[in-house]
């Protein structure tokens, strides 16, 4: 025999991924009468892939959104590090303020005088904290100079005016311009025990920072009115500093306590909200978890639905082998079906996720006006309205899971497909 003849060419099958089997593959997603029920179940999978991307993302948006406005709220009022007194009273807080303030990183420092009072009027009461700034400081605080709704801050100093917040102000029925009794509990001593402080103030300016906690609970009044109010003796209660970059506390706590130059207690951000933000750390991971068993289930969906579609096309597989077609030509026919229904719901599931948090609040609004019922009541999340703040690398983890896991959902049915012998596939018929 010649040599030439002793190396005639086996098939080969074809192209990895080429136009035929992309074909076949989207000919097997086009359901037939007779194979109503596979695609029954192909549609679940693929609404539960929609649903499951579609709904981490919206989840996640919001959570981070809840806890980026109360973080920039939260410290967009407290500050980030509280410089305290230690062994003498602050006395010198002006010369320590002035210190701090010209630190590299250090935005600005706020001495402050702060105590509890009852706050009343003609109509209601209620209890307030009540915070000692002086005007300057003040302004310089955005989440109260930019939010003022009535009134003004100017001749705040001069005046015995106070700040308070709206839900404050609509609790007690205040507008502007109005009086607003004060009460505390620790006043004038004299022979017969310490007596309450009871004074009126006109109601200088009204504010809303969007927390129903602080609007409803703090009041600003002048510096030195607070000091002589809470009986301080040209003290205050501390310091209160606003840095650049709120991760830098850890590097900023050496250089404060020698600016200080005197015995101080620092107490920064994520100590003092700890318990509060760790919480909420905890219910997103746990929330992520839960909501990925959606995309899990939706792929076990699509395994159920590609055995029952290799079962069914056990005559189609013979015939394509008898025909040529290789083992990796048939597994990759049934990895595109499978694979085409978990990229195509999770595309559709991204393309939702975003639509719904670009349009979150207005979503709110309606189907509340739809409901007759308040479903983001401020005073049980302590804002007035619902945030969503997608993060990029966050998205991109849940379109990858999402993408891994309908792949991964593929690969059984279609090694299962490719292993079929034809003789063995026709007893499927």
């Amino acid at each position: 025999m010649a040599k030439g003849a002793e190396a005639s060419p086996e098939p080969t099958g074809t192209r990895p991924f080429s136009a035929f089997e992309w074909m076949l593959s989207l000919r097997y997603l086009r359901a037939r009468r007779k194979e109503g029920f596979i695609s029954v179940i192909a549609g679940f999978s693929f609404l539960g892939i929609v649903l499951g991307v579609a709904t981490l993302i919206i989840v996640m948006a919001v959570m981070n959104g809840f806890r980026q406005e109360l973080l920039g709220k939260i410290l967009g009022l407290n500050g980030h590090i509280l410089v305290q007194p230690l062994e003498r009273p602050l006395t010198d807080y002006k010369e320590v303020a002035e210190r701090i303030a010209k630190l590299k990183g250090v935005r600005m420092a706020v001495p402050l005088v702060e105590g509890q009072a009852l706050a009343s009027s003609a109509y209601n009461a209620s209890g307030v904290l009540v915070r000692g700034l002086s005007e300057a400081d003040l302004r310089k605080l955005p989440s109260i100079a930019n939010n003022i709704k009535s009134g003004t801050l100017e001749g705040f100093d001069q005046g015995q005016g106070v700040a308070i917040g709206k839900r404050l102000a609509d609790q007690l029925s205040l507008h502007a311009g109005d009086n607003i009794t004060l009460v505390a509990p620790r006043g004038a001593v004299t022979p017969m025990g310490t007596s309450p402080r009871i004074k009126v103030y006109k109601v200088a300016a009204i504010f809303e920072i969007g927390m129903s906690e602080y609007d409803g609970a703090f009041l600003f009044m002048p510096l030195p009115e607070a000091q002589a109010y809470f009986n301080r003796n040209g003290d205050v209660n501390a310091i209160e500093v606003y840095i650049d970059n709120p991760d830098d506390v850890a590097e900023l706590r050496p250089a404060i306590l020698a600016a200080a130059e005197r015995p101080v207690y620092i107490v920064d951000w994520r100590q003092r909200n700890a318990t509060f933000f760790n919480a909420l750390q905890v219910e997103r991971n746990v929330m992520f978890l839960i909501l990925t068993l959606i995309v899990l289930v939706a792929a076990l969906n699509i395994v159920s639905g590609l055995i029952m579609l290799v079962k069914d096309k056990g005559h189609d597989i013979a015939v394509l082998r008898t025909m040529g077609a290789t083992q990796g030509a048939i597994m990759r026919v049934f990895l595109i079906t499978g694979a085409s229904i978990g990229f195509v719901g999770t595309a559709v599931g991204l393309g939702l996720g975003v639509l719904v948090c670009l349009n979150i609040e207005e979503i709110r609004r309606f189907i509340s006006w739809l409901t007759s019922t308040e479903l983001f009541s401020p005073e049980l999340y302590y804002l007035s309205k619902l945030p969503a703040q997608m993060n990029a690398s966050e998205t991109t983890s849940v379109v990858v899971m999402a993408l891994v896991l309908s792949l991964l959902a593929t690969l059984y049915p279609s090694w299962r497909a490719a292993r079929l012998d034809p003789v063995e596939a026709l007893r499927y018929e």
